[in-house]
């Protein structure tokens, strides 16, 4: 007799609370879910400390010539209230930037202005490489700013919309105009912000522009706007991203960031970039060997460490978007030789599944599975949606979903070293989803430590060379 075939059953599913963040005050109770709200009622984490950025922030300008008054219009709108025209149930009013922030901004003057030439638009137009006339000009800019270095905290450029032809290279050309200015600004020590017309200028929603220069703005002058509340000290978070240095041979170079949220709090982001010859590829995928994943994160410790009077962390996790291979593993551990807990992450995008929330038999909700859920697949791989519906954030407390359409696909996280349970791994990287200062947004689909490490890659490689030494994030978001 034939045994009739068992359906197939499924792990049970866990839906993990929405991590909360710290803001300004000393008040422990000073936490909120919502970004924004948290900023409205308790001012950003870094407001109470001392020295830690300055007021007024001076903004220099950079601008096509005779629009730098444009700019000017922009900061002052900056200072002004704006109620939200879309996203409604997420978005909050701006009352101006002083009234969220606690310090003032505004021009740095007209010492800190430089305007580019005239006839920069046909300069472009007559090039044969239109994005190395309009590099050449940015970076002549900003090297006439270098010489007034102490007038001012944060650079505005702005972009005429008739220089997009050189807003990036030809297919020969492995070209960002973002990126190569990001880099030639940050070997300066300079942060930027860029200004494009149809999202900066004329963007029809100015509450969405006000929240995301000012977050932007406060952060790369310095400041801290929130942190992750309620996580285990003594951890600290590494991400790895790697990047092809453009215009070498087969003998690649590759460009080696590493991401770093030095604390468990999720503050103090800074980075090392590590450029190693001669790496394994297995398909498009570099993977170091031992010794140079050791330096890689032998520098990540010692950038640690000078941030926590010496001290090593008690547990490291490391997150890579590709699988860690076995002499990688080991690399980690030779850095690390003092650390009770290692866990190794990679963390997959494509993952083929998907999760939809049923209310009753054959009646999917309209909404999609809720942000947070999680399901354990292996002995070391979980199932993460870091995309969902999130009531939490949503001005009525109803459904909220940030993509609008679609149905999120989740993260797998397959852990190739470590110990623990999966669920924490999973509640650590969900927080982490929200520690992006670059936006206003209330998560984004990976956690910082790796959406910081591919920004960092991609403008790293542009770099005339690297140095051994650390750089702010903030001068690369």
């Amino acid at each position: 007799m034939t045994a009739s075939p068992q359906p197939f059953q499924l792990p049970g599913y866990a839906v993990l609370a929405e991590q909360e963040l710290r803001f300004g005050a000393e008040d422990p109770r000073a936490v909120e879910a919502h970004p924004l709200e948290g900023l409205l009622r308790f001012g950003p984490y870094s407001r109470d400390k001392l020295a830690a950025i300055a007021d007024p922030i001076r903004v220099a300008i950079i601008a096509p010539a005779g629009q730098v008054e444009r700019v000017n219009g922009l900061l002052r709108e900056l200072q002004q209230s704006h109620q939200p025209r879309e996203r409604r149930p997420y978005l909050r009013g701006f009352p101006g930037f002083s009234k969220v922030f606690h310090v003032n901004m505004g021009p740095a003057g007209p010492q800190a202005n430089v305007e580019l030439p005239g006839d920069l638009t046909e300069q472009i137009k007559r090039a044969e490489k239109p994005h190395l006339k309009l590099a050449e000009a940015l970076q002549h800019a900003l090297r006439t700013l270098r010489h007034q270095r102490d007038a001012f905290d944060v650079v505005y450029i702005l972009l005429d919309k008739a220089w997009e032809v050189g807003f990036f290279g030809g297919e020969t050309d492995d070209f960002n105009l973002h990126d190569y200015v990001k880099a030639i600004a940050a070997f300066e020590g300079i942060p930027t912000q860029f200004l494009n017309e149809d999202r900066s200028l004329a963007y029809h929603c100015r509450a969405s522009v006000m929240w995301r220069l000012g977050i932007a703005l406060y952060t790369k002058a310095g400041g801290v706007p929130w942190v992750l509340a309620n996580i285990d000290p003594g951890t600290a978070y590494i991400g790895i991203d790697y990047a092809l240095r453009p215009n070498t041979d087969a003998d690649s170079r590759f460009a080696i960031c590493c991401s770093q949220v030095f604390d468990a709090e999720g503050s103090g982001l800074e980075f090392v970039a590590y450029e190693a010859s001669g790496v394994r590829m297995f398909g498009k995928n570099p993977f170091l060997h031992r010794d140079q994943m050791m330096k890689v994160m032998s520098r990540s410790l010692a950038v640690y460490q000078r941030k926590h009077a010496g001290a090593v962390p008690s547990r490291i996790v490391v997150h890579k978007n590709t699988e860690f291979k076995p002499y990688e593993i080991d690399g980690v551990f030779d850095a690390f030789p003092n650390t009770e807990n290692i866990e190794l992450v990679h963390v997959q995008q494509n993952s083929g599944w998907k999760g939809v929330y049923i209310i009753k038999p054959q009646q999917p909700n309209g909404y999609p599975c809720l942000r947070g859920s999680t399901f354990q697949i292996g002995q070391h791989t979980s199932l993460l949606w870091t995309q969902g519906d999130l009531p939490v954030v949503s001005n009525n407390g109803k459904s909220y979903f940030k993509e609008g359409k679609g149905t999120p696909e989740p993260l797998i996280l397959n852990r190739h070293a470590g110990r623990g349970s999966m669920d924490d791994l999973c509640k650590e990287t969900l927080a982490l989803t929200k520690m992006d200062w670059n936006n206003d947004g209330p998560y984004d689909r990976m956690p910082v430590t790796l959406n910081f490490a591919g920004t960092l890659a991609s403008v790293v490689k542009q770099m005339p060379k690297l140095e051994p030494r650390s750089y702010p994030v903030r001068l690369f978001m």
